[in-house]
C-alpha cells in the first residue's frame, strides 16, 4: 500500500510539473519587431545631448525655476535638428547644429 501512495505521488508531481511547464509557454511575450520596421529607423531624431543643450538654452528665456523639457525633435533639411520644448506649459522652438551650437530659441508658433 505504501507504494501505491508513493507511485501516486510520483505521477501528481510529474502531472504538476507538465501543466506548470504549459502555462508558462503559453505566458511568453510577443517577439519583438525587427530593427528595420521600428518608428526609431525611419525617422532622424535629434541625440538626447543636443535635446538637452536646447532645453537648457530655453530655461534662460522661460525663467530661472521653469522646468524645460523636450518633447519632439527632428532632423531639418539642412542637417541641424529642431526641438520642440515644453516650458511649465509655455512652448519653444529650438534649432542645434551637430556641434552643439544652439543657433535659435523662440517661442513656438501656436496654430
Amino acid at each position: 500500500m505504501g507504494q501505491r501512495i508513493a507511485r501516486g505521488i510520483s505521477i501528481g508531481w510529474a502531472i504538476t510539473a507538465m501543466a506548470s511547464a504549459a502555462l508558462l509557454g503559453a505566458c511568453t511575450p510577443p517577439t519583438p519587431p525587427a530593427p528595420d520596421s521600428m518608428a526609431r529607423t525611419t525617422l532622424q531624431t535629434a541625440p538626447a545631448d543636443l535635446q538637452l543643450l536646447c532645453a537648457n538654452s530655453a530655461a534662460g528665456i522661460a525663467g530661472a525655476n521653469a522646468k524645460v523639457l523636450p518633447t519632439a525633435s527632428r532632423q531639418l533639411p539642412d542637417g541641424t535638428f529642431g526641438v520642440d520644448l515644453d516650458a511649465g506649459g509655455k512652448k519653444f522652438s529650438c534649432i542645434v547644429d551637430n556641434n552643439g551650437t544652439v543657433r535659435s530659441v523662440q517661442p513656438a508658433r501656436s496654430g
